[in-house]
């Protein structure tokens, strides 16, 4: 029997958490796991018609370990959802007033439960905590649905910073003094 009692209520639903992470935690290593293959996967069906072959895999989530993602220029954010590591948001200075977001990523069977605007508020306001007025990032065009939560939340289309293999848009955002802006 299902009732809408308070104790069923959504407002005592799991929530989302987010703090610093270290970059090298076994929490982060494991949803690093996930988004590389996501991503790659996707690549490949999309360039290749086949999933990434695990030497691949390997080699991509060794070339990137995340240390620039460590005070004092850095920060990783881990995103928990009832208490289970769910997301990451990796934010470092590119220049003192300006942060990169990157690793953005929410597990695929979190989403859709407000993950994504949660880690992406708590990554403006590390940007800013870092000093910087301004946060951008690069991404794909068939990461569709990272392009659609960028833009809902205020973030533009800008020129390309620098060339980088896998970015196809980069986005940009002027970031207001004080807090994130309202979720």
């Amino acid at each position: 029997m299902t009732t809408d009692s308070p104790a069923n209520s959504p407002l005592r639903a799991a929530s989302w958490t987010v703090a610093p992470e270290p970059y090298d935690s076994p929490a982060a290593a494991a949803l690093w796991r996930a988004y590389y293959t996501e991503v790659s996967d996707r690549w490949y069906q999309l360039h290749e018609g086949r999933p990434t072959d695990p030497e691949e895999l390997e080699r991509e989530v060794a070339a990137e370990t995340g240390a620039d993602l460590a005070p004092p220029d850095g920060v990783l954010l881990l995103g928990r959802y009832g208490g289970e590591p769910g997301a990451t948001a990796g934010v470092r200075l590119l220049d003192p007033a300006t942060a990169e977001l990157t690793r953005v990523f929410v597990r695929e069977d979190l989403r859709g439960k407000g993950g994504a605007p949660v880690i992406l508020a708590a990554a403006e306001d590390a940007a800013r905590a870092l000093g910087a007025g301004r946060i951008v990032l690069d991404t794909r065009t068939d990461l569709v649905e990272a392009r659609a939560l960028y833009a809902r939340h205020g973030y533009e289309e800008i020129e390309p910073l620098m060339e980088r293999q896998y970015a196809d848009h980069w986005y940009g955002k002027k970031l207001a003094p004080g807090s994130a802006d309202a979720r």
